[in-house]
């Protein structure tokens, strides 16, 4: 079955991306692997996180944001064969990795970085740049 990947992080954008990847698969019969990483922030020093707790924490939230966007993928689309992926590091080069093999990797045009200003998010460009499959990036609606 070919697979579509689509990146995830709890923003406004994310969850349009989403919804695009959704109807996609839909339409191709293809399966959806949903993907969130989660970085520390390169402003924070790594002397300053040396709490487990503070790890934990992160990939909790993007377990959450995992969960609930598999749920939303469901509650869209119920038949549609949707999994869901965790991982840590670097997110554009993470999810440049999971789309090896698949058709069609989606983002968001921006999502929770810091230049919310700026047109296109260093994840999408760095998607756009260095994926191995045709890629899609979302605008926000109304955008």
């Amino acid at each position: 079955m070919e697979t579509i990947v689509v990146g995830v992080d709890g923003s406004e954008a994310a969850g349009v991306a989403l919804e695009f990847a959704v109807e996609e698969a839909t339409l191709r019969g293809a399966g959806l692997r949903v993907v969130s990483v989660w970085d520390v922030p390169s402003l924070v020093q790594p002397e300053m996180i040396t709490i487990s707790q503070v790890y934990e924490g992160l990939r909790e939230e993007a377990s959450i944001v995992v969960t609930a966007a598999v749920a939303r993928a469901k509650e869209l689309q119920p038949t549609l064969s949707c999994e869901g992926i965790v991982l840590s590091g670097r997110p554009g080069d993470l999810l440049v990795e999971e789309a090896q093999g698949a058709v069609l990797i989606v983002v968001g045009r921006r999502g929770h970085g810091g230049l919310a200003g700026i047109l296109l998010g260093s994840v999408s460009r760095h998607i756009a740049d260095h994926a191995p499959c045709p890629v899609i990036i979302v605008p926000p609606l109304g955008g």
